[in-house]
């Protein structure tokens, strides 16, 4: 069966994918879309999407789907990941509320206490209404993004 998405890389392209390709300087991911279009490319090899599945070790649809991206949206958006919108899991920090944590880090422990545990954080946080709730490692995530 013929591809319905034909590649056809220009000079300029092919450079830029044999650079990704002989530097590795790359994600593996990125690495194997760069192998895949230099492979599809009719001006090139122009293999067929089962072989270079086989020869990349990956799913035809997967070659099917770069040539897609290729054709239809270009050539850095086949080469490069997508972003992703939105995180998997909200924030539950906002910034003035990591600030807040930070300073209190950075205080003086409550009487008895040496230092600030992460226990007392969280329940300090909590008492002092900045968030509902709060668990220590969300506590440990903030104050290391200061470290």
């Amino acid at each position: 069966m013929a591809e319905k998405f034909v590649v056809r890389l220009t000079d300029d392209e092919r450079k830029k994918l044999n650079d990704v390709r002989d530097t590795l300087v790359a994600t593996s991911e990125k690495a194997k879309r760069a192998f895949m279009m230099l492979m599809a490319d009719v001006d090139g090899p122009g293999w067929t999407d089962a072989k270079i599945a086989e020869a990349l070790s990956c799913r035809t649809q997967t070659v099917e789907n770069v040539r897609k991206k290729l054709v239809t949206e270009g050539f850095e958006a086949a080469l490069h990941r997508k972003k992703r919108d939105k995180p998997p899991r909200e924030k539950l920090l906002d910034g003035k509320q990591e600030a807040e944590i930070i300073a209190l880090r950075l205080g003086k422990p409550p009487a008895g206490f040496a230092n600030w545990s992460l226990r007392l954080l969280a329940d300090k946080v909590v008492e002092l209404k900045i968030v509902e709730s709060i668990g220590r490692e969300t506590i440990r995530k903030t104050l290391k993004k200061t470290e």
